[in-house]
């Protein structure tokens, strides 16, 4: 059975897309830590990140650098943080979060969007993703 992230890619669920390309997906969470708060995914399910083949995860992690300087273009903080734990959803995806403070890191405090709030910041971002 196909991932929630798979159907997003398959455009069966709606998202707040940042970018895309052949290989790789980026949207906002929708829970997210912090506005902005976004999820990199390769379009090929895989459960586990070191499943990955070398060449998915190099291209996984220079996706996500490019995705994570459009956050910094876009949302006001003071750096963007990385974490990739995959417990969640079995399709591998990397959480790029604006951050401030080290709590901002810790998924127990979620930020409340508006829909507007969600398509402002996706464009946002997206206008600066090169």
């Amino acid at each position: 059975m196909a991932s929630i992230f798979t159907k997003i890619v398959q455009g069966e669920i709606p998202s707040y897309k940042i970018a895309e390309d052949d290989n790789f997906f980026a949207f906002l969470d929708i829970n997210p830590n912090a506005p902005g708060h976004t999820l990199v995914i390769p379009k090929r399910e895989e459960n586990k990140l070191f499943d990955l083949s070398e060449d998915e995860y190099s291209g996984l992690m220079a996706f996500s650098y490019r995705v994570a300087k459009a956050i910094e273009k876009s949302v006001d903080c003071e750096r963007v943080g990385m974490s990739v734990i995959g417990l969640e959803v079995p399709h591998v995806h990397v959480h790029l979060i604006p951050i401030n403070k080290m709590d901002d890191m810790r998924f127990i405090s979620k930020a409340k969007l508006t829909t507007d709030e969600f398509f402002t910041i996706a464009g946002e971002i997206s206008r600066n993703f090169q």
